[in-house]
């Protein structure tokens, strides 16, 4: 075996095992590891830092142990472990299949099943040779993944969770804080735990009853879905696709829900015709079954709150801004001055999004000089701008007070400040101000004993351009 089949092995190994091709620099770490180069040596030629293409490394090697059922695959030992399979044990048959050791792992990735073909109907109740049962998953509704940023705590948090068999878990962060690919990050490291993994996006804001249709197909495998019978809908509370997460370990991931929450009302209000979806997850927090329903959005549904617990089967993971980590961006930018990095992921509050197009519009306007951005007195915004007004324009109409209110301070404040500025209700402020807190546009300060309330700068900054 050379190096151009190693590659080629690799690459449908993890198309098979991810859905997801190597990308370039994965390739060119197991490049590297055949012909025996330092990480510092890959991370020059590609003008990466050495942290990172380390970090990289880190996770192909899991990805590739748990892939080929070795104890341990690393840059060390690839080569080797590549070489000594025997070619009885390891081949490539047509469109990208791979046989390792008479296990197939053909059906490890398959495209969205809609439209099956009647011969496929059936591939969801087989087993391998060894008995093991094959892993279904379909992540065809997924985003080609960025860049990903060092997020050991929160993964080691969510295969933590996953692992002790909890059944709900909400992740929430604004826009572009990296929770799309956290989920496609963490997908990988746990894969081996489930039988059915299927990722779907909200943007087109499917009813309840499409996506339990959609879901259970794809659990059937493809065939058609039979309408539940008397005693099904008894056992299941009249959520048919409860049966499913029963009888098989399924990981379900659903992308930008906010999708179904309603504009101009409290976060997390269902537009009509989606309040059913409420019922809907407290159903799987609440039911017994081993299956996991992973949820992505900027707003937490209202049911969350009341389910989730530390010892309970319902926990949220709030996504913030990124450190040191943040520096990648823009050294992949080109960016000059890095002793004012930090500046700068401090005022963007760590958002790689933010960071990216911030990273843009410096190396666009001032030549890469951060300190000559940085000596405007106004807080450039950008393409920013856009993202933001996306969220606002949801707020009701208190809520708009309420920040309004905290815009105008020079430093964070007690809620009954808030109070003594706005012609609000106690009820209404104390709604506004925990809404706020729900689609995550206010951060709480904690000082001695009490609680203090504030806005990004660059909301604050946003909020001041509109008047």
């Amino acid at each position: 075996m050379d190096i151009e089949e190693a590659l080629k092995f690799t690459d449908n190994l993890a198309l098979t095992t991810t859905g997801k091709h190597l990308d370039s620099l994965q390739k060119a770490i197991l490049r590297g590891a055949w012909d025996n180069q330092k990480y510092k040596e890959i991370a020059q030629e590609h003008h990466r830092s050495e942290k990172y293409v380390k970090e990289v490394g880190f996770k192909l090697w899991k990805l590739l142990s748990v892939a080929l059922g070795e104890e341990q695959v690393s840059k060390a030992n690839f080569r080797a472990k590549l070489e000594n399979l025997q070619v009885s044990n390891l081949s490539l048959v047509g469109n990208g299949c791979i046989h390792i050791r008479n296990i197939s792992a053909d059906t490890f990735y398959s495209p969205k099943v809609s439209q099956p073909a009647p011969q496929d109907k059936d591939k969801f109740h087989e087993k391998t040779s060894n008995s093991e049962p094959k892993i279904h998953l379909d992540l065809s509704d997924a985003p080609e993944p960025n860049l990903f940023y060092n997020r050991t705590s929160e993964l080691s948090t969510l295969e933590n969770w996953i692992s002790s068999r909890t059944r709900l878990v909400t992740i929430l962060g604004l826009s572009g804080i990296g929770k799309t690919a956290l989920t496609l990050q963490l997908i990988p490291q746990i894969q081996h735990e489930f039988d059915r993994i299927i990722y779907r996006s909200f943007r087109n804001s499917p009813p309840l009853a499409s996506l339990q249709t959609d879901l259970i197909q794809f659990c059937r495998g493809g065939a058609p879905v039979p309408a539940p019978s008397p005693e099904e809908r008894a056992t299941t509370g009249g959520l048919p696709l409860l049966e499913y997460l029963r009888s098989h370990r399924c990981l379900i991931v659903l992308d930008d829900i906010q999708t179904i929450f309603s504009s101009q009302q409290l976060a997390g209000h269902y537009q009509p015709g989606y309040e059913n979806y409420g019922t809907f997850f407290k159903q799987i927090a609440e039911s017994s079954h081993n299956s996991c329903l992973i949820l992505l959005s900027w707003e937490k549904p209202r049911e969350i709150a009341a389910l989730e617990g530390e010892n309970r089967p319902c926990k949220s993971l709030q996504l913030n801004g990124l450190g040191t980590e943040a520096q990648e961006i823009f050294r992949e930018k080109g960016l000059a001055e890095p002793e004012k990095w930090s500046e700068l992921i401090d005022l963007y509050r760590g958002n790689p999004l933010w960071l990216n197009i911030i990273a843009t519009l410096i190396q666009d306007l001032f030549g890469g000089s951060v300190s000559e951005f940085l000596s405007y007195d106004t807080l450039f915004l950008g393409d920013l701008e856009s993202l933001l007004e996306q969220q606002c324009d949801r707020l009701t109409e208190p809520e708009k007070q309420v920040i309004s209110s905290l815009a105008s301070e020079a430093a964070p404040v007690e809620i009954s400040k808030i109070s003594a500025h706005l012609e609000l209700s106690p009820s209404a402020l104390l709604q506004a101000v925990q809404s706020l807190g729900r689609r995550l546009l206010i951060e709480k300060v904690k000082q001695g004993q009490k609680t203090l309330f504030t806005l990004q700068p660059v909301l604050i900054e946003y909020l001041k351009n509109q008047h």
